[in-house]
């Protein structure tokens, strides 16, 4: 799990595909200084045993992406640090950020289990915010972790940008939820689905290789 970090505070999980690149929402991408901090659980403890603190060399949002809709939102960090690989365990949904609307972000990784809702119930809920075959709807049936932004125009709330883990595959990256509701949400969260923009992670990962030889 990655700490995507503006100006040293945290906005947005994600997490490590490669030694050199971390998944995360194209949303996520504000101005300042953004790093990357690896292998750390709580995220205000600083510089810990096996953490790695890396900056961001470059930043690939998709070309799809439309920063309103939120649509194709799924962006790569180019991180500066290409030694190190991190594997940590992730029970289906982690990240940083607030448990309630108005509450604090937290400093410790939180999890959480998670129901796929199907593509028409999804698109019955949200309309065209979002096209079902690009993205999930994910019901938390925990309310005391309610997970993703409350306003998916602002991801301060920590949790966008971080995977859906199932059978210890990352299978889609935290987008957005509903607005200003993190308490007693009524509509299901939406996540990206990273199957849908395979050829184009494999095609900036593959161009970087070739540009090392």
């Amino acid at each position: 799990m990655a700490s995507v970090q503006i100006d040293g505070k945290h906005k947005c999980g994600g997490f490590l595909i490669n030694p050199s690149y971390v998944l995360t929402a194209a949303h996520c991408d504000k101005s300042g200084n953004m790093t990357v901090i690896l292998g750390t659980h709580n995220i205000t403890h600083g510089y810990t045993f096996g953490s790695r603190h890396m900056d961001v060399k470059f930043y690939h949002i998709h070309p799809g992406n439309e920063s309103k809709s939120l649509l194709n939102d799924i962006m790569l960090l180019q991180v500066n640090d290409s030694d190190v690989f991190l594997v940590l365990q992730i029970k289906l949904v982690a990240g940083w950020g607030k448990k309630t609307t108005k509450g604090a972000v937290s400093a410790k990784l939180m999890e959480v289990d998670v129901t796929i809702i199907n593509a028409k119930q999804c698109k019955k809920y949200w309309g065209k915010k979002t096209t079902p075959s690009h993205a999930w709807c994910v019901q938390v049936y925990d309310r005391f972790i309610s997970f993703m932004a409350c306003n998916f125009h602002n991801f301060s709330q920590g949790y966008s940008g971080g995977p859906l883990v199932c059978n210890n595959v990352a299978v889609s990256v935290v987008s957005f939820k509903e607005r200003n509701n993190c308490n007693s949400p009524k509509l299901p969260n939406v996540y990206t689905k990273i199957c849908k923009f395979l050829s184009w992670i494999k095609a900036i990962l593959e161009g970087v290789k070739q540009e090392l030889d």
